[in-house]
């Protein structure tokens, strides 16, 4: 049975919830209304104890005094637009931007400071329902959107979004969870090991991470995952595009159209054992090595510093809307969009 706990008041001082599922095997995962966050990812580890995998706070304002989207569903754009003005249906757009001028993951009116309505619930699931009206972020449309949580029996978190705009809009959404498959207060991920399963990347122009429309070969490059390496292993390494994000911040090419599930990661903590393997209909996943957390304290007290979680950001290439060689975020009017994200654990 879905357990309920109080997580706290919001800045418009709304009553924000936490619910808590488990399985069977004693996996459990916490998820909050407040930005349809997912708070802690609780695992098995070699040991049988459990340790929880994703970095996070104890409370919604904790969440909303911080800008790096810990666990949050983010949306309607994720990732980087590279100017305010945007046309979609040949209607211009006018979005708001941050302070190095482009628009990152919505801000500041994006999903992760929603706070979210439970449209229903069961013992293994959760599903959080939001209305982005037309207003919120400046994008077209009002949009009704979804994003159901999962745990399943074979201990997997499957996260399912949901879109329907009456006009025609960006449905670009993610989960922006750090991974941190030592625990969340086990300090840097560099020796933990990663794959991503992806034969290219969108290179990057500059420091403001806007791909150039590029889409080159990871091999010869310390962006090539395709064989299992320590995350740690090249991220120092003199090369422009990680001089240019300060380590890995990349967009991995896993297909040319989004639709069909395929394997997008897999990860490995020596350490506790624990694995995670990684599966998404996205086209496309940001992998980010958490280079810029700085020093925060986190979920009981616990220090989180640069580089001590990942993500892996299933998504559409980032600034789609601004590339016509690149996958198309947009979604017609009155058309339902969905994609599936499923992020798997394990012991070895």
């Amino acid at each position: 049975m879905m357990e309920t706990q109080a997580f706290g008041t919001n800045q418009k001082e709304e009553n924000t919830s936490l619910y808590i599922l488990e399985n069977k095997n004693h996996m459990k995962i916490k998820v909050s209304d407040h930005g349809a966050t997912l708070v802690s990812v609780l695992v098995p580890d070699k040991e049988g104890a459990l340790k929880d995998v994703v970095l996070g706070y104890d409370s919604a304002s904790e969440y909303e005094n911080h800008t790096c989207y810990f666990g949050a569903t983010v949306g309607r754009n994720c990732n980087r637009l590279e100017s305010a003005q945007v046309v979609i249906d040949n209607t211009p757009c006018t979005i708001p931007v941050d302070e190095r001028g482009i628009s990152l993951h919505s801000a500041p009116n994006g999903f992760e400071r929603a706070l979210w309505k439970v449209k229903e619930s069961s013992d293994s699931s959760i599903t959080l329902s939001h209305l982005s009206t037309e207003e919120e972020q400046g994008f077209p449309g009002n949009l009704e959107v979804e994003v159901t949580y999962t745990l399943t029996d074979d201990n997997a978190v499957e996260i399912s979004y949901q879109g329907k705009a009456d006009k025609a809009t960006v449905m670009n959404f993610t989960n922006h969870s750090y991974f941190n498959l030592g625990g969340h207060d086990s300090g840097p991920v560099l020796n933990q090991k990663l794959q991503i399963l992806a034969e290219s990347y969108t290179p990057v122009k500059d420091a403001m991470s806007i791909p150039t429309g590029e889409i080159a070969p990871v091999a010869g490059t310390p962006l090539d995952f395709r064989t299992m390496k320590p995350i740690g292993q090249d991220i120092e390494a003199d090369f422009h595009q990680l001089n240019f994000a300060g380590g890995f911040d990349h967009n991995f090419v896993l297909s040319e159209k989004p639709g069909e599930l395929k394997a997008m990661a897999n990860a490995y903590c020596e350490e506790t054992g624990i694995a995670m393997e990684a599966f998404t209909e996205s086209c496309g996943v940001q992998f980010y090595a958490g280079n810029f957390i700085g020093s925060q304290t986190g979920k009981g007290g616990a220090a989180y510093e640069d580089r001590c979680g990942f993500c892996l950001e299933a998504q559409f290439y980032p600034n789609a809307l601004n590339r016509e060689n690149f996958p198309s975020s947009v979604v017609k009017a009155g058309e339902v969009f969905t994609t599936k994200t499923i992020y798997r654990f394990s012991v070895r």
